[in-house]
């Protein structure tokens, strides 16, 4: 909307069975899911406009966040007729918003084409919102039902929630294990360990993240690119994120060369002389400077400074030594592990200092899926808000 207007009546509601709310809400959170990684730093949200059986209008949120799912879902529907979605029932899978933000807030989009009835996954922890737009949508005599696979909900928009309620993203390890538990050759030799099939469903993890980190050890070992090298998905690479305390990255690397293309962030120590951070600057990439300690940087400052820029989803792919310094920070909240049937033989371990019990009993086994030759199996924090 780019206009506030008169908020109208709500016409009759249009009666809907259970079975249908459920197929319904599926449906916007099956389409809130394509703006993950794309939408931050605004939620990932869905929506679907139903009246009388029919879909007049499907929407989610657009790349950087606008405009929201809600008037998206309006503008398709009024492309059938303007008073289309007059009567309907809105489908969302997160409250809408009642604030004036860069746009103005969708209850009175909402409000303002004569929706009947919102049936809205969950309720919007950020205090500019926490049930305020429900409240909106009650006082102008809209039906508005919570609750509807809340559960799924929650685990779409942990990023915004994390974000929201513990003023950091939501943290996925992603680790590769040999079949003798293994994460590489001695010496950090690089080595291929998951087949086509598991790299591609990494290639879609990163597109569904908003930024990827990698210590300075794995980019001076493995020159890693970290984009989503999948057709019409590299556009969706996420921001690469590099932990770097002396700021050794050298300019000829990927994530240095290719800045043009993807996004680089330095994490660096108070350290560094200004000259390095400026001609990494005029590289392209941005410098952050947080504290350290012996070395090691302060891992809640990094997030921290990562949810100030709007970072809402973080994927840590490595090395071993920042897997494990994320999990013995108790950082991790969903873990992806991907076990190959090859076996390395002397090797180092995919966390260092640290055996993978230290991860896997902190989380709980949430799926497990074959993919060719090797195995995923996906964990969660059993507390997640």
């Amino acid at each position: 909307m780019s206009e506030a207007a008169e908020p109208t009546a709500a016409a009759p509601v249009t009666a809907a069975s259970p079975a249908d709310d459920e197929r319904y809400m599926r449906l916007a959170l099956t389409l809130g899911r394509r703006g993950l990684g794309n939408a931050w730093p605004n939620p990932a949200v869905g929506a679907v406009i139903v009246k009388d059986g029919v879909i007049l209008g499907r929407g989610w949120t657009q790349a950087g966040g606008r405009p929201h799912a809600e008037v998206e879902a309006l503008r398709r529907a009024r492309k059938l007729a303007p008073d289309a979605v007059s009567g309907a029932t809105l489908y969302v899978t997160l409250e809408p918003c009642s604030h004036q933000g860069k746009t103005p807030p969708c209850a009175d989009a909402i409000v303002k084409a004569g929706i009947a009835r919102v049936v809205s996954a969950l309720e919007d922890p950020n205090p500019e919102v926490a049930g305020k737009g429900h409240e909106k949508l009650r006082a102008k005599g809209i039906a508005v039902e919570t609750g509807l696979f809340a559960d799924e909900a929650r685990r779409d928009h942990a990023g915004h929630i994390a974000r929201i309620t513990q003023g950091r993203p939501h943290v996925l390890l992603k680790l590769a294990i040999s079949a003798d538990g293994k994460a590489g050759l001695p010496a950090r030799k690089p080595v291929a360990l998951s087949g086509e099939e598991a790299r591609n469903r990494v290639f879609q993890l990163r597109a569904q993240s908003d930024a990827i980190l990698v210590g300075i050890g794995t980019v001076l070992s493995d020159n890693p690119h970290l984009t989503s090298r999948l057709p019409g998905l590299m556009e969706r690479s996420p921001v690469r994120v590099v932990l770097d305390a002396n700021l050794r990255v050298p300019l000829s690397l990927a994530v240095v060369s290719t800045v043009r293309e993807t996004p680089t962030w330095v994490m660096t120590s108070r350290k560094p002389s200004a000259i390095a951070e400026e001609i990494l600057q005029q590289k392209g990439c941005k410098v952050f400077r947080v504290g350290d300690s012996a070395g090691k940087l302060d891992l809640g400052e990094v997030l921290k400074l990562l949810a100030g820029e709007g970072v809402t989803r973080l994927m840590v792919e490595g090395g071993p030594t920042v897997a494990a310094s994320f999990v013995a920070a108790d950082l991790v909240d969903e873990a992806v592990l991907v076990r190959s049937d090859k076996t390395i033989g002397e090797g180092i371990a995919p966390l260092a200092g640290m055996s993978l019990d230290a991860l896997t009993r902190h989380l709980q086994a949430a799926g497990s899926e074959r993919l060719g030759a090797d195995t995923l199996e996906t964990y969660a924090r059993t507390n997640a808000q």
